[in-house]
């Protein structure tokens, strides 16, 4: 399928993408991407592409580190396309959680720098946040989200909230919050008939009000960012709907921190504005993955198609 810009969106991934060796093939083929790669290098002030590229694991593994490194090979891939292909503009952008900053960046409000020094600022503040309001998160499946929005709510007590945080597709909703009403949670999604409650190991409960702690500072950090008007419009995770300038963009990245990801609800707000092929942009295929289960008609046949742009045979068979 030849791509058209018109009914084509570009999405960019969040945490849970990362692995060693992530972009190193990119930049080996693609002097842009090996430009990007030492940019951002010099720009954080240490190697994080000789630890993308080689770990350990461990320390790819740390929010402080993985959230640059998904940035930075989403940005990568992004500019590698733009090479390639310069008179290309799809017809929206969206980011899953960490990735709507690389989406700002892809669609051009936000500088590589900018975008690189927030992520990083952000992983340090939701890591800080987690030792300073510990808590947890569990993936749901196979129980609706309206009836899991009833059994949060009813697991939840004053000073012990439980939330949706990610409505990732049907089936597959994660939720986050005290560890306490985490559990009764899953104890009560289970009774209303969830398939499984699988607690994830995290001690930092995103997307909660658990983020309050560090609410402040990101909203500063974003400020100090210079936000320009996108080139093409970003559904935001908050509202699900198309952003189109700077002002919205700031107000849900802030609003981001301690809100649901509503990426169901963006991914058929896409398909609704004629969406027809999702690129994901950056590391692994979680969302093309995702997007299947969501872009599908009553009959359950695909009502859209997908690729992923993370390695130089993803960029051939483009």
């Amino acid at each position: 399928m030849k791509l058209e810009p018109k009914t084509t969106a570009f999405v960019f991934p969040g945490q849970g993408s990362q692995a060693v060796g992530m972009g190193q093939e990119l930049a080996a083929a693609y002097p842009q991407a090996k430009q990007t790669f030492d940019e951002a290098d010099e720009i954080l002030g240490f190697a994080l592409s000789k630890m993308m590229w080689e770990g350990p694991d461990t320390d790819l593994n740390d929010t402080v580190n993985t959230q640059p490194a998904l940035y930075l090979h989403s940005v990568a891939a992004q500019r590698v396309f733009s090479y390639l292909y310069p008179e290309f503009l799809p017809a929206t952008v969206a980011g899953h959680s960490l990735g709507e900053i690389s989406a700002l960046s892809g669609a051009g409000a936000l500088s590589f720098g900018d975008g690189l020094r927030l992520v990083r600022k952000r992983g340090e503040l939701m890591k800080r946040a987690g030792e300073l309001s510990p808590g947890s998160m569990a993936a749901i499946l196979g129980l609706d989200i309206l009836l899991l929005e009833k059994v949060c709510a009813e697991a939840s007590v004053s000073g012990e909230i439980v939330q949706v945080a990610n409505d990732n597709c049907p089936g597959q909703v994660v939720i986050s919050g005290s560890r306490a009403a985490v559990e009764r949670a899953i104890a009560g999604a289970k009774a209303a008939g969830a398939k499984r409650g699988i607690p994830l190991a995290v001690s930092i409960a995103a997307h909660s009000p658990l983020m309050a702690s560090i609410q402040g500072e990101w909203d500063a950090a974003v400020d100090a960012c210079k936000m320009s008007d996108p080139s093409t419009p970003v559904i935001g995770n908050v509202h699900a709907r198309a952003m189109t300038t700077a002002r919205e963009l700031c107000a849900d990245i802030k609003a981001q921190m301690g809100s649901r990801v509503r990426w169901t609800e963006s991914v058929r707000e896409m398909l609704r504005n004629g969406t027809q092929a999702f690129v994901e942009v950056g590391s692994g295929s979680v969302l093309t993955g995702l997007i299947r289960r969501i872009a599908q008609t009553p009959q359950g046949e695909p009502s859209a198609v997908t690729y992923s742009l993370s390695n130089p045979a993803d960029f051939e068979v483009i």
